[in-house]
C-alpha cells in the first residue's frame, strides 16, 4: 500500500511517497513556523491553516499518511501543545508525530549510511535545530544544537538579497559562538536532512561524481577547497534572483546561504576532505523501523 509521509520542520515541510519499494520526494512546502512562532511566542494561526490544508489535500487521494514535526514543535509549552495535536486529530483525524532532536538524528543517519563502510559525519540542519553525528559501523557521537538557518537569517536577512552584503566569515564566527561540535574527527562529511543534493545541482557551485561509495541517492561530491571557493562565490558574485527565476519553488532559496555556512563550519572543526550534498531526510529511517 501507498504510503505519503508529511514531515514538518520549522520552515520546510517535506511531503514524500513511499511505493512500498521506494520513495519519492513529492513537494516541499515552505511554511514558516518558527519565523512566525517568535512574533508572538505561539504558532501563527495562518500556518497551523496551511498545514491543515495540505494534509486534508493528501487525505484526498491516500489512506496511509503519517505526519510528523520537527524542531519548533519540540519547543511548545505543554498547553500550546496538547491545543495543536487536539486541533491537528479533530480536523485531519491523524495523529501528529512530534520527534525529538536525537530521533530525528538517528533516523536520518540510518538513511544516509546504508551504503558506507569508512567513518562519516553526518549532518542534519533544519530551520531552528542542528545535528551532528559521528558515524563508524554505528553511531559513536552525537551532538545536538537549538540553533539553525532561521536563527541566521532573523540576524542577518541580507542572505535572502541577490547578492550578501555580509561576509562569510561573519556568518561563520556567529554560528561557532552557538553550535556544539563534536570532538571526533572525519574525513567525509554527508549533509542530510533536506535539499542539499537540489542545492548542489542548481545554485552553480561545483561538484564531481560520488567515487567514495555508490549510492543512488548520493551521486555527487567535491573536496573541500572547491566548496569553500564556491560558497563564497554563492555570497559574492552568484545572483539569487536569477536562481530564483529558473526554479519551481523560489522560496526554498530563501536560507541557502545561511546553510551554507554551517556546512563550512562543521567541515572545518570536523577535517573533512570531501563533502557529499544528499536530499536524504529522516523518511528513509523511519520506513525502516
Amino acid at each position: 500500500m501507498e504510503k505519503i509521509i508529511i514531515e514538518v520542520g520549522s520552515n520546510n515541510t517535506k511531503i514524500d511517497l513511499y511505493n512500498g519499494k521506494e520513495v519519492k520526494h513529492l513537494k516541499t512546502e515552505v511554511i514558516e513556523f518558527k519565523k512566525n512562532y517568535k512574533k508572538e511566542n505561539k504558532l501563527d494561526e495562518k500556518d497551523i491553516n496551511t498545514l491543515i490544508n495540505i494534509v486534508k489535500d493528501y487525505e484526498k487521494n491516500y489512506e496511509n499518511i503519517y505526519v510528523c514535526g520537527t524542531s519548533i514543535f519540540r519547543n511548545l509549552t505543554e498547553e500550546q501543545n496538547i491545543e495543536f495535536l487536539n486541533r491537528f486529530y479533530k480536523e485531519t483525524n491523524l495523529k501528529f508525530d512530534i520527534i525529538s532532536q536525537e530521533k530525528e538524528n538517528e533516523l536520518t543517519v540510518i538513511g544516509t549510511t546504508r551504503n558506507v563502510n569508512d567513518k562519516v559525519a553526518v549532518l542534519v540542519g533544519g530551520g531552528g535545530s542542528t545535528e551532528i553525528t559521528i558515524y563508524e559501523n554505528g553511531i559513536k557521537e552525537m551532538v545536538n544544537s537549538p540553533i539553525g538557518v532561521v536563527d541566521i537569517m532573523n540576524k542577518f536577512p541580507d542572505l535572502a538579497d541577490d547578492f550578501a552584503t555580509t561576509d562569510i566569515e561573519t556568518i561563520k564566527n556567529e554560528i561557532k559562538k552557538k553550535i556544539k561540535l563534536p570532538k571526533e574527527k572525519a574525513d567525509i562529511l554527508i549533509l542530510a536532512g533536506g535539499g542539499h543534493l537540489y542545492f548542489a545541482l542548481n545554485s552553480g557551485i561545483n561538484y564531481q561524481k560520488n567515487n567514495l561509495y555508490t549510492d543512488e541517492l548520493q551521486p555527487v561530491m567535491m573536496d573541500i577547497e572547491t566548496r569553500k571557493k564556491d560558497t563564497d562565490r554563492y555570497y559574492k558574485e552568484i545572483s539569487l534572483d536569477d536562481i530564483r527565476k529558473k526554479v519551481d519553488n523560489p522560496n526554498w532559496w530563501y536560507a541557502t546561504r545561511a546553510m551554507c555556512a554551517f556546512v563550512l563550519v562543521v567541515a572545518e572543526e570536523i577535517g573533512a576532505k570531501y563533502i557529499i550534498p544528499t536530499d536524504i531526510s529522516m523518511v528513509y529511517g523511519l520506513l525502516d523501523n
